[in-house]
């Protein structure tokens, strides 16, 4: 309770809600703070994505190679496939061909790589900018934290639109660009469809691989705790799974396994991080009971 108290009548919260003659912020100078913050970072992301725009042929040889027979995961499977013997791994030389059915649609697809490869580019800069701004309102604890939790989310974030990029988009879109109900139908691929598919698909990757962070924020709030977890262990398997093979609709147990095992890893972690989590509130508490008595 004292704690509590003390934390409400913080200078630092005083200075984020009313005007002070003792030099400290006030909420109108935080929000001209905030502007300065946003208008940084709207210019780094411009100028990324205006280079991006500026280098279209080499922008599009990378979101363009995992349809082509020279990508690094298919040259892999053909050089496991000369090791093994299994020759039906390498799936030989191809090349996909895209189409334009819009007039405007190649410039729009080109306007939107440019800008989502430069907000990627620019992120870096980007959340250290935010995060300097909400900083000077956190405790040092908590500012240690945050730093952990914003680091530790971006390398997932990665991790996961990396996986998406080099294995699970690849064999999705060899798998779906294949696929026929019959002969007489043939698959043209629209640039559009194949743009959409590979944003979304690393989107959702990036986003499923942030399952310790949202993990650790319902520990927080009291929601979940790690027995818990542990008791739905073999439950939890079986739905990751079965997102797997959404994300993945490819016939091969090859491609379920390569996105079942991360999700189901970071699952463990998460059952880790609850239990450091819920631990060190406990202790917090226990301290904070000994200093009142």
């Amino acid at each position: 309770m004292t704690t509590n108290r003390t934390r409400r009548n913080s200078p630092k919260i005083k200075a984020m809600s009313s005007p002070s003659n003792d030099g400290k912020m006030t909420f109108w100078e935080h929000v001209d703070v905030l502007r300065k913050v946003i208008v940084r970072c709207l210019i780094v992301w411009a100028v990324c994505a205006v280079g991006a725009f500026c280098f279209k042929d080499t922008l599009f040889d990378v979101l363009f190679a995992p349809s082509r027979s020279d990508f690094v995961l298919y040259r892999g499977l053909c050089r496991l496939a000369e090791l093994t013997g299994w020759s039906s791994l390498c799936l030989g030389d191809f090349r996909t061909q895209f189409i334009n059915t819009e007039l405007a649609s190649q410039f729009m697809v080109h306007l939107e790589a440019a800008l989502v490869f430069g907000c990627v580019v620019a992120c870096p800069y980007l959340i250290i900018q935010l995060y300097g701004f909400i900083a000077p309102a956190l405790y040092k604890q908590e500012r240690r934290y945050s730093v952990m939790l914003i680091g530790f989310g971006v390398v997932l974030f990665a991790l996961g639109v990396l996986l998406n990029y080099f294995v699970i988009f690849p064999f999705a879109f060899r798998f779906l660009s294949t696929y026929q109900v019959q002969e007489a139908v043939v698959n043209q691929i629209a640039l559009k469809s194949y743009m959409s598919t590979l944003l979304v698909l690393s989107l959702l990757m990036g986003i499923l691989f942030e399952i310790p962070i949202v993990a650790y924020f319902l520990a927080k709030l009291g929601l979940i705790d790690a027995p818990l977890l542990r008791q739905y262990r073999k439950h939890a398997f079986v739905v990751l799974c079965i997102l797997a093979a959404v994300i993945t609709p490819t016939a091969d147990v090859f491609t379920l396994l390569l996105v079942t095992v991360p999700l189901y890893l970071l699952y463990e972690v998460s059952i880790h991080v609850v239990a450091h989590t819920r631990g060190r509130e406990e202790f917090d508490c226990l301290q904070m009971q000994e200093s009142d008595i």
